[in-house]
């Protein structure tokens, strides 16, 4: 059978540490927990996974530090057949790392510390092979703004589709806002980036509208409600969420992006990708 189209993650790898308890902590609050485990994560090493699992073939260019996190890290990336092989091992530096702390409802707060993913050169982009059978680029915004912008680049000049999934919200350069063809943010980055607040699918359609004034098609998702999507081709289109039972909502937008990355890759438009991910996100969060 012939290889499937590659999705290629420029991103973040981050080892988690996944704390669970009854409630998230307030200011000054000393909360108990009941159960703490490791975790592989990083929206890019996320975003990676989730798109091979989608059936797309899933190429991850980013860095680890040469520790146990970093050994922690590339293994998980084995287990899901993941393309690793323009991944950097840097010495004297730490891996990425993050301490997330999830409550009985299965929402979480969550604090990163970069290390390694702080250290992309973008020079590192230049090796053709990094490229070969590309159909999709996707970014995000735990890694430098520079690498991004040359990622780009370097995507745009070979016709490639760019997907950036702004998350945690910054400002996007005029330069890299121009390349991107799907921008994805969530409710709070839609508020973030100046759309009204995001709490159905009526304002998730208003926020997308927003948006789409500087990007050529938006997605702003909306928890349990569901989606909203604005497009050249379809302009706007809101998708309810699938009822499901949460079990964590970790992830699933990262689940989303990977899964909405591979359907592009197989030439879906862009509101038959964002169905499938929809399915996918909701299969995520209702699984242990």
């Amino acid at each position: 059978m012939p290889n499937p189209p590659v999705v290629l993650v420029v991103g973040s790898l981050h080892h988690d540490i996944m704390v669970e308890a009854d409630h998230l902590p307030r200011r000054d609050e000393t909360a108990v927990g009941s159960r703490w485990y490791p975790k592989f994560g990083g929206k890019g090493g996320n975003q990676a996974v989730a798109a091979r699992a989608a059936g797309a073939g899933a190429r991850m260019f980013g860095a680890v530090g040469k520790d146990g996190f970093g050994d922690f890290m590339l293994a998980a990336l084995d287990r899901g057949d993941v393309d690793r092989r323009f991944l950097r091992v840097i010495e004297g530096i730490g891996t990425g790392m993050s301490v997330a702390i999830q409550d009985a409802a299965g929402d979480y707060a969550a604090t990163i510390v970069s290390g390694a993913n702080l250290a992309l050169d973008p020079a590192w982009l230049g090796d053709a092979a990094l490229w070969d059978g590309v159909a999709v680029l996707v970014l995000q915004n735990e890694i430098p703004v520079e690498v991004n912008i040359a990622a780009a680049r370097a995507a745009k000049a070979r016709k490639l589709r760019v997907v950036l999934n702004a998350a945690p919200a910054r400002e996007v350069p005029t330069e890299l806002r121009e390349m991107v063809d799907v921008l994805i943010v969530n409710a709070v980055e839609a508020e973030m980036f100046g759309a009204e607040p995001v709490g159905d699918l009526t304002s998730a359609l208003a926020a997308a509208r927003h948006l789409a004034a500087r990007y050529e098609s938006v997605v702003v998702t909306a928890g349990g409600k569901g989606l909203a999507v604005w497009t050249l081709e379809d302009e706007e289109i809101a998708i309810a969420a699938k009822p499901v039972t949460v079990t964590s909502t970790h992830g699933a937008g990262d689940c989303f992006t990977g899964a909405l990355a591979a359907a592009i890759a197989r030439g879906e438009s862009l509101a038959t990708a964002c169905r499938i991910a929809s399915e996918a996100a909701a299969a995520h969060v209702s699984r242990r």
